[in-house]
């Protein structure tokens, strides 16, 4: 009797440390992938024209980008707002970091 109560609770012990290992790699695997980087996020700016074409207008962004505006009457030089989509990363400095870690790598 004794025996198999011992064995239970050996097995559910097992069972809560499995549980608690699953846990903590979610965790990990949450923080080291970091998923919110590559999420696009909706940008709103006001850009430059630098060409007029048939779907509407190209604008370059701060970031050096070029989207097209579309719906657009401007002329080139003029400056419009523009709505676009990039990803976490590029607003929160994550490829900043990693470039700077790059750099205290290289030979």
């Amino acid at each position: 009797m004794y025996e198999q109560q011992k064995q239970k609770d050996e097995k559910k012990s097992a069972v809560k440390m499995v549980l608690l290992m699953a846990a903590a790699t979610a965790v990990i695997l949450t923080f080291t992938t970091t998923p919110w980087n590559y999420i696009p996020v909706q940008v709103t700016e006001n850009a430059e024209v630098l060409a007029v074409i048939d779907a509407g207008c190209v604008v370059e962004t701060s970031k050096g980008h070029s989207y097209v505006v579309f719906d657009c009457d401007s002329s080139v030089g003029e400056i419009v707002s523009a709505t676009f989509h990039v990803p976490g990363a590029e607003l929160n400095g994550y490829y900043d970091r990693i470039r700077d870690k790059l750099e205290t790598v290289e030979p």
